[in-house]
């Protein structure tokens, strides 16, 4: 079920009508939560809920077993029976046909033709972000940084709690759990909240849909378009993936305020990032973070002079949990140089005036290089194989294209640019003054009314999510 469809709408009705006018008691109320969770998940492939509720199970009693063991050794192989479990399903069901045609390729390219058959099976929606969020409950136990929850269906809920279960935010379990024990619906002002972030998230969704026009375009033709119609593919791209993607996430929020639980935000204005590292604070912060938490830190971190190694393997990593191809990797390795790449130039005695400076001048500079730096990622993350990639970042710094202009060619730049900015300045708005907004009933009635309303009439309900794939 996709949150902007008729279908979605009713299911969420219903669901709400027991759950916060039937069930009024915590067991009641976790149950109709549980199975309603199941159900939604059950819409795309039903094959796939004892995956879930299995990989799911199988982390509750082991970090029950880690609490119980008093010898440090194996708690440790508590813990990386954990790691095999989760890392095992990702690497079956997402990597094991890259891995496959990988090693085809290679030894195709040295003269053995291997006929390899590769598993072919289908991606279970939200792997990636469930078994990540699964896999950091048990890590959090064996460091002590949390006591396990008693109380299977709890955590089960938790870890299939429909909002984010697709497409994250990646929850953790110190704050989701809690909320599971002790379940109370919304305030009325706090709703008020949830369906204005419902709204922003379906005006999102709807203007990346529409933006995907110009983007898929772009990406298809590759040689055949101007250098600016590539340009404009590029931040068309730039924009449908960030209205996409934390569109969902803004309606997720929403959703789980309406249902009494409070998620962290996924994303905070992050083309206004200031460098590559500013970048990844605000975008896809529970992921950014996570890796963080869970792979650099365990990693060393800083420590042993090995910050450059320790990125390069976080980014790589990060780039392939977004896909099994070469330009996921690509997309990660080039975040790790240019993170990198900053570290060392603010270490730089030449650049740390520069970087400590507050004038709107520097400002603006490092802001269009980073976001300069930040659209040439997107192309390896969009690109369909390497060579188109290469081809793409060669045709859009190719000066005085030969390539006749289309038809409003300058116009189509300007308005997706325009989108991008007016996105990002209603984010800017939603985050530090909503409020403003939802005191004022009369106007936040109309906004919540008629932005839902375009939506619908304009909106294409059929368009899956971006990261639904991954």
């Amino acid at each position: 079920m996709i949150f902007n469809t008729p279908l979605f709408f009713w299911f969420f009705c219903i669901f709400i009508l027991f759950y916060g006018f039937v069930f009024l008691k915590q067991t009641p109320k976790l149950y109709c939560l549980l199975i309603s969770s199941l159900v939604f998940y059950g819409a795309w492939n039903y094959s796939f809920i004892p995956l879930l509720v299995g990989s799911g199970i199988a982390d509750y009693f082991i970090a029950q077993a880690m609490a119980n063991s008093l010898d440090k050794k194996n708690k440790k192989r508590w813990l990386m029976l954990s790691v095999t479990i989760n890392l095992g399903i990702l690497a079956v069901f997402k990597y094991a046909d890259f891995a496959i045609e990988s090693v085809a390729a290679l030894l195709s390219s040295i003269g053995y033709n291997a006929s390899l058959e590769t598993l072919s099976w289908v991606l279970p929606v939200g792997i990636s972000f469930y078994t990540f969020q699964s896999l950091s409950y048990t890590i959090d136990v064996y460091r002590g940084d949390l006591k396990p929850r008693k109380g299977l269906v709890e955590f089960i809920a938790a870890l299939s709690f429909f909002p984010q279960l697709v497409a994250g935010p990646i929850l953790r379990a110190k704050h989701i759990l809690p909320q599971m024990h002790k379940i109370s619906l919304p305030k009325w002002d706090e709703a008020k909240h949830g369906f204005l972030l419902i709204t922003v998230g379906l005006i999102k969704k709807t203007g990346a849909d529409i933006l995907a026009i110009p983007a898929d375009k772009a990406f298809a033709a590759q040689e055949s378009l101007s250098t600016l119609e590539m340009w404009t593919g590029v931040l068309a791209f730039a924009g449908q993936i960030y209205g996409d993607f934390s569109g969902y996430t803004d309606m997720a929020i929403g959703l789980a305020i309406l249902l009494g639980f409070n998620i962290p935000l996924n994303f905070r204005v992050p083309y206004f990032a200031l460098s590559p590292v500013d970048f990844w604070r605000r975008w896809h912060i529970s992921l950014s973070s996570w890796l963080k938490d869970y792979l650099y830190i365990s990693l060393g971190g800083n420590r042993y002079n090995q910050r450059t190694r320790n990125i390069f393997i976080t980014m790589l990593l990060g780039g392939l949990w977004h896909g099994a191809a070469w330009t996921f990797l690509a997309w990660g390795a080039f975040h790790g140089a240019i993170i990198t790449l900053t570290h060392y130039l603010a270490s730089q005695p030449l650049f740390t005036r520069f970087n400590h400076s507050n004038r709107l001048t520097t400002r603006l500079v490092k802001w269009a290089v980073t976001f300069y730096l930040i659209l040439l990622g997107w192309v390896f993350f969009r690109a369909p194989d390497m060579h188109s990639a290469v081809t793409i970042i060669g045709n859009l710094h190719t000066i005085g294209s030969a390539t006749e202009l289309g038809a409003h060619a300058w116009l189509i730049f300007a308005l997706t640019a325009v989108w991008v900015l007016l996105v990002h300045v209603m984010d800017h708005y939603v985050i530090k003054s909503a409020n403003k907004l939802e005191n004022k009933n009369g106007l936040f009635w109309f906004v919540i009314i008629v932005g839902q309303a375009l939506c619908l009439l304009i909106g294409e309900p059929s368009n899956e999510f971006i990261y639904f794939q991954f």
